[in-house]
């Protein structure tokens, strides 16, 4: 990891945010802000005036459908050294989620662990091959990933429905990947933009009400486990802590103020 991560971090674009240094999700959603007020003043673009769209997709079973045959090809476009290649290929057939049957003598292997510190790397790798398409082919300027969760603003409804098409192809032909039928949608960006934990609007972030209510609800199970003595005063504040840090980025004041009882 520590000599062959930055041959590949070369080549990803800047807009990909997820387990990279100096990234992130605070950074993946200030720079979707950024886009959203360029996007709007972009004269040149034809945006300007115009009512903003955003096409928002997600990678069914992503990490559990990626392809080994189809990875290790695409690192061995970068990598070149024969013991290298064989110990990366055996941490990443080292385990899968399945093998696929193209026929009864013919079958792929799908799937890296999640948690895996190599798998995160080979998953940004992976997804390169879709930001490079997105970027060259397409030339996509408000574009941006963070791990499969990725999403493009235009000003042209139909435009960006030719996109999905367009990359659900590529996904499938290139790396046996398919949209997730349920979170690959259209939609005007002044609805807001349901991303990495909250919702973003043109001036501001919420946090999301689901988020919000799993919070107060893990907060009083917590709180019960502190009075029977199951949880220490020091592991409690440090969940309200963390919860805090996470709201404190959301326009939540009000919020923070409303529900300050549970941590009394």
């Amino acid at each position: 990891m520590q000599h062959y991560a930055p041959i590949f971090e070369k080549g990803f674009i800047y807009d990909s945010y997820a387990c990279r240094k100096e990234k992130g999700t605070h950074k993946a959603i200030k720079r979707l802000e950024k886009f959203w007020q360029a996007a709007e003043n972009s004269v040149g673009g034809g945006l300007k005036g115009k009512e903003l769209f955003c096409l928002q997709c997600d990678v069914s079973k992503y990490f559990a459908s990626i392809d080994h045959k189809i990875l290790l090809s695409i690192i061995k476009k970068k990598i070149f050294d024969g013991k290298t290649l064989r110990l990366i290929e055996k941490i990443i057939d080292s385990s899968f989620e399945k093998k696929i049957y193209e026929n009864l003598f013919d079958y792929r292997i799908a799937g890296i662990p999640i948690g895996n510190l190599t798998s995160q790397l080979f998953a940004n790798v992976y997804l390169n091959e879709l930001d490079q398409f997105v970027k060259h082919s397409l030339r996509q300027k408000y574009y941006l990933r963070y791990m499969d969760d990725f999403l493009i603003l235009e000003a042209d409804k139909r435009d960006l429905h030719l996109l999905k098409e367009k990359l659900g192809k590529f996904l499938k032909d290139n790396l046996r990947l398919t949209l997730h039928p349920k979170k690959a949608n259209i939609f005007p960006a002044e609805k807001g933009i349901d991303f990495l934990g909250y919702r973003i609007f043109r001036h501001y972030r919420l946090l999301r009400k689901s988020g919000v209510k799993r919070f107060i609800r893990r907060t009083k199970a917590y709180r019960i486990e502190l009075i029977k003595g199951k949880m220490t005063q020091e592991k409690f504040d440090q969940c309200l802590q963390s919860w805090v840090a996470y709201a404190q980025f959301a326009n939540s004041w009000r919020l923070r103020n409303k529900i300050g009882f549970i941590t009394l």
